[in-house]
């Protein structure tokens, strides 16, 4: 398979897509295998942030379901300190969190029904040095593929549906209920990547949900069953490295106001889903209030400059107005404010239009940041 699409091409795809050619023009040049050598290309530049390689094979699907190599970096370390020896990745894709993890181990399955997820994750494992990886192309579910398997940890990341109303393991492809009855008498532990929108009671499993925010999003939960489970729920903020864990016996010391401080701290989306915001109030070194909780923003608040790996953002307060798209532009003109970063939740066919209506006639470098805490716009910047 790809017999035919050599580095060499792929390269030259890139250059080409990056100059705009069009697909006559590919078809010409790249000649009769340029679709998939197109795509190809045209994942590598897409994924340019995802991974620290530029060479990588996949196409646009494989990138979308991909783990990002920081996450795929901090799983496979805990992998190492947990002393796993073998693991199998039962729906392995272009094989990035499967070649991480074969980093630290010292022998890895990599299982995939996609003929073509096979050969990409057989060739970035070249890229990446690895070699202690035996590829399967085949269903992960048939008794003759698990019996092919001795590991310690199954891993799988199961496709999600299109949007439902709520998550369930039984839409989850594969299903983890699957995977875990196929593979229990031959592997001792099991990690999952889940939807982080599921209810955690859905669960079968006594094991820790790990939530991991990347760069400011909520990017991943992990399950881990026992005995990887260092406790009931985690949060971790990446690339920083920061890990916080559940705690019932801690004093509970969250209190709430109605109105901001001198400051603002955004809390990691990651936290606020593992309902940490508790332990979290007991690592800031300093006295901090809850202020906001929504499903998309976490904001706490208080008179010192809190600067915490386990915060996503700490914020000056520079005014609070009625929220009113006039008055916060008469209050950005007046401060001086040039740009404005709406950080409130606004229906999608409004958005365009408050934020026109706010950052009208605006000038300068100086940005601000808009925040809405009841009938009221918080306006901060970023320390």
């Amino acid at each position: 398979m790809f017999e035919g699409i050599s580095e060499g091409k792929v390269r030259e795809a890139v250059e080409l897509i990056k100059k705009g050619y069009d697909e006559r023009k590919l078809r010409t040049r790249l000649g009769s295998d340029w679709e998939i050598i197109a795509e190809i290309a045209r994942a590598r530049i897409k994924a340019k942030d995802k991974f620290s390689r530029d060479d990588l094979w996949m196409d646009l699907e494989g990138l979308r379901y991909s783990t990002h190599e920081i996450v795929a970096r901090y799983r496979s370390e805990r992998l190492e300190k947990a002393g796993v020896r073998s693991i199998a990745d039962v729906s392995c894709g272009i094989g990035i969190q499967l070649i991480f993890y074969a980093m630290k181990v010292e022998r890895a399955y990599g299982i995939d029904i996609d003929p073509a997820k096979v050969e990409f994750a057989r060739r970035n494992a070249e890229k990446y040095g690895v070699s202690n990886i035996e590829f399967i192309n085949a269903d992960s579910l048939a008794p003759e593929t698990v019996r092919r398997i001795d590991a310690e940890v199954i891993f799988s990341d199961p496709a999600r549906p299109p949007e439902m109303p709520e998550r369930r393991l039984e839409d989850l492809l594969p299903s983890p209920l699957r995977i875990h009855e196929m593979y229990k008498s031959r592997a001792d532990a099991f990690i999952f990547d889940l939807p982080p929108q599921i209810r955690r009671e859905r669960i079968p499993w006594k094991g820790e949900f790990e939530y991991i925010d990347l760069f400011g999003a909520l990017n991943r939960l992990t399950f881990y069953t026992e005995p990887l489970a260092g406790a009931e729920r985690s949060a971790v903020v990446l690339p920083a490295g920061a890990r916080l864990e559940s705690n019932p016996d801690l004093e509970n010391i969250l209190e709430w106001t109605d109105g901001p401080g001198e400051y603002l701290y955004e809390v990691p989306q990651a936290v606020d889903y593992a309902d940490l915001l508790n332990e979290l109030f007991h690592v800031l070194n300093g006295e901090a209030k809850m202020l906001l909780r929504e499903k998309r923003r976490v904001l706490a608040t208080g008179d010192a400059p809190l600067k915490s790996p386990y915060l996503k953002r700490t914020y000056a307060v520079v005014g609070v107005v009625p929220f009113h798209p006039v008055r916060i532009n008469d209050f950005l003109r007046r401060e001086g404010f040039g740009r404005a970063t709406l950080k409130l939740s606004v229906p999608q066919e409004e958005y365009w239009r408050v934020r026109k209506r706010i950052e009208a006639n605006l000038s300068g470098d100086r940005r601000a940041f808009v925040f809405r805490v009841g009938g009221k716009a918080v306006v901060a910047e970023a320390l």
